[in-house]
């Protein structure tokens, strides 16, 4: 959870799109198996695979199944990847997988596999690490490789590597905070943001990447208020978007003042109930806290009069900014500092977005930013069963009203506050580190033990 330096890490790897219950145990999980066999068939190895042994440590072990790793891990060796993978049929076909222990490699024969959970073995480097060998039918070793998840769907092969995805040639560079607003000066956020992804691509292809995730994110509430039934893994929890989202359609009190909040604690549950189902999401900047910025923005477009495409495009470079700054100095993964990392850092982002599109200036969003992150801090990721269900269907809905009032209190302030958010930052990393191992998504401490199961 060190600090990295002031190479760019790009919006569009913080807003990518995939499929549930996680990005850390499902997205890129299934990155590793696809880019595992990529390699193999560079090496013109592949045809010689007999056997793939997959293990998995730490967090991944020890909620791995609850969390669809296994799954995720086979279905990349089958060479699919999470933004274009088929979520109607990866279940039946990872059963098929299951039933017959062989898996069909790209343009190969079936190989054999083992799946072994290392649940109380850690690789130093990171608590979400998995290794992938392959074997020829006389079991020699034909390659072998440990990947790094490390939150948001990110994956490292070598831990001394950066997560950042693109070369250092951005014009507006930036480790923390106190840098970026001292760069924007009173120009908007987003507006720097915008000048560094044209470093490497248009403004209008920048613009329709935004869009298209604006647009995934929109049909991922739009199936979560239609499909009904009861979400997968044992747990039973029935999914409520759909009726609360029938009940709001009939409501029409308009005296009602928290109308509003009713609205978007169903799109933050549409969300987070279509991710738990393995649905497609947009990880923002987790699969865990999926919920949050969607539900804010659609707050904006429902309830913000002249809230346009325009504005999507600068609330979600805004929101990029903050999640930029806080992987770079401390961690979005919820195995490696707790769900303040996840549900606090979008929390944070959404703020920060909502803040500029409601006319804040630099120092406001930069506020609201640090009040939404700061009312987090010491979250816990206690996921009972294992599951994406309990307590982080809910936990989205309630951030996203706290991100909601916090842009409205920086919007009442003029940005000047004691605790700067690179100092709540800091505070976060340094919890997480100290925060007990039995509280970052291993299911083995807090709610997750204390929920009673008959």
């Amino acid at each position: 959870m060190q600090p990295h330096g002031a190479s760019v890490i790009s919006t569009f790897a913080l807003f990518t799109i995939g499929i549930g219950p996680s990005s850390s145990h499902t997205v890129a999980p299934m990155r590793a198996g696809h880019r595992f066999v990529h390699g193999l068939g560079k090496g013109d190895v592949l045809a010689e695979v007999a056997a793939i042994d997959i293990e998995l440590y730490g967090s991944l072990a020890a909620t791995g199944i609850g969390h669809g790793t296994d799954k995720a891990v086979l279905l990349g060796l089958a060479g699919e990847q999470p933004e274009t993978v088929d979520v109607t049929t990866s279940d039946e076909r990872f059963r098929q997988f299951s039933a017959e222990r062989r898996i069909r490699l790209p343009g190969s024969n079936a190989a054999a596999f083992n799946i072994r959970f290392h649940r109380d073995r850690t690789l130093p480097a990171h608590p979400n690490a998995l290794t992938l060998s392959a074997f020829d039918r006389r079991g020699i070793v034909l390659d072998s490789q440990t990947y790094y998840s490390i939150g948001g769907g990110f994956l490292l092969d070598d831990p001394s590597d950066t997560p950042d995805h693109k070369p250092g040639v951005s014009p507006c560079r930036f480790a923390n905070a106190e840098q970026l607003l001292a760069l924007v000066g009173e120009r908007p956020i987003s507006e720097l943001m915008l000048a560094n992804e044209t470093a490497w691509q248009s403004e209008s292809e920048v613009r329709d990447r935004l869009l298209h995730i604006w647009n995934v994110m929109r049909d991922c509430v739009r199936r979560g208020c239609r499909n009904e039934g009861t979400l997968p893994g044992g747990l039973n929890v029935p999914r409520r978007a759909p009726a609360l989202y029938r009940r709001l359609r009939k409501q029409t009190d308009p005296a009602d003042p928290l109308t509003a909040m009713d609205w978007v604690a169903l799109y933050a549950l549409a969300v987070n109930e279509e991710n738990a189902a393995g649905g497609r999401v947009v990880t923002a900047p987790t699969n865990g806290a999926a919920g949050i910025i969607p539900a804010v923005l659609h707050y904006c477009h429902q309830f913000i009069p002249g809230t346009d495409d325009d504005s999507t495009v600068r609330f979600l470079l805004t929101a990029a900014a903050i999640g930029i700054i806080v992987k770079r100095n401390a961690s979005i993964s919820g195995a490696e500092v707790g769900c303040q990392g996840e549900v606090g850092t979008a929390a944070a982002m959404a703020a920060a977005g909502l803040t500029e599109l409601m006319g804040g200036t630099p120092a406001q969003v930069e506020a609201a930013a640090e009040i939404a992150l700061e009312h987090h801090l010491g979250m816990t990721c206690d996921p009972v069963s294992g599951l994406v269900q309990i307590p982080c269907i809910e936990r989205n809905a309630i951030a996203s009203a706290k991100a909601i009032a916090a842009a409205r209190l920086a919007l009442h302030g003029d940005g000047r506050h004691l605790i700067p958010l690179d100092s709540v930052i800091s505070a976060m990393r340094d919890t997480g580190a100290d925060m007990s191992t039995k509280y970052k998504e291993t299911a083995r401490g807090g709610l997750a033990l204390n929920f009673p199961q008959c």
